[in-house]
């Protein structure tokens, strides 16, 4: 229960308990008509409107404990009604304040460029890595996302990432689920297990770097990092982030999937963000097109590769 709160928002919980607490007293209004003791036809009673809306008011009252229901004398019914409606309004508080304490300790600071963008090795922002690759084809993916919170410093902050594929059993063609750790440039932009920043300044943008050590002329692209991907299924990229807060002293975590057959993944380079220490981070030219992309060029003579003029 905790973990299909925290997979949604407050303001969907919020909605779903009134939305339930309505239904419950919608009920509990029906079958106190049904049961009162009045000389009235079935029919009679359910056609007043106008006091089946109040008494389902009333019922609401009771079950979020701001009121009471007054059962008719000797009615087992009306008690036991009146019992259901009393026990969830005392649950109703602690559940509302459940929801509002789950959430809150429910950290995601972290906001993620919606796709991946896979351009020339020689565009990562590495100059030994890029000069390295001046004179190649292969292909390098990177993942973006910012720390979106004014008030919340995260420090240690550890990156990695892994692909998800199926593929069939030789055994008995079955599908069978693999995962392999993939390489990603370290702070001296060499290929390492995880990427790692001592701070994350709030609002400004970090890129994890994958290299695919493999020519992506097409989507979806079928090799990477020695794996051939032709014939596997589901394939998908996962980037993990594991991170302190100062001041809470708790452990961050947050991760996004990347699907290879549904458009996760888009060719070129993203759009570069111009720091500017005397503007708030969200005035900085490029913030607008955090999720723009610069196309490729169909010539390999881009602007900014080495070499090029």
């Amino acid at each position: 229960m905790r973990w299909w709160m925290a997979g949604r928002t407050v303001h969907a919980l919020l909605l779903m308990a009134l939305g339930a607490l309505a239904g419950l007293s919608v009920v509990v209004a029906a079958a106190w008509t049904l049961t009162e003791q009045s000389p009235r036809s079935m029919a009679e009673r359910f056609s007043n409107e106008e006091r089946l809306f109040d008494l389902s008011l009333t019922v609401l009252r009771a079950c979020v404990g701001t009121d009471n229901l007054e059962p008719e004398p000797d009615s087992t019914a009306h008690q036991l009604l009146a019992t259901l409606a009393s026990v969830t309004g005392s649950l109703v508080p602690a559940v509302l304040l459940g929801i509002v304490l789950i959430k809150m300790f429910a950290l995601r600071p972290f906001v993620w460029r919606r796709r991946a963008s896979i351009s020339h090795a020689w565009t990562a922002d590495f100059p030994g890595y890029s000069r390295q690759h001046a004179d190649s084809d292969d292909a390098i993916i990177a993942v973006r996302f910012y720390n979106r919170f004014d008030n919340l410093s995260v420090v240690d902050l550890r990156a990695r990432a892994h692909l998800r594929y199926l593929e069939r059993s030789p055994h008995d063609g079955s599908l069978v689920i693999y995962k392999q750790w993939l390489r990603v440039l370290d702070a001296k932009g060499e290929p390492a297990e995880e990427r790692s920043w001592l701070a994350v300044e709030r609002g400004a943008p970090f890129t994890v770097w994958i290299p695919v050590e493999a020519p992506v002329t097409g989507l979806p692209f079928r090799r990477i990092q020695g794996k051939d991907l032709s014939g596997s299924h589901g394939v998908k990229l996962l980037v993990r982030l594991t991170a302190r807060t100062v001041g809470l002293g708790t452990e961050v975590a947050d991760e996004r999937w990347f699907d290879l057959e549904a458009g996760d993944f888009e060719l070129g380079r993203f759009v570069p963000l111009q720091p500017d220490l005397d503007k708030d981070v969200w005035r900085w030219e490029g913030w607008s097109d955090f999720d723009g992309l610069i196309p490729p060029r169909p010539n390999g003579d881009e602007p900014g590769r080495p070499g090029s003029p």
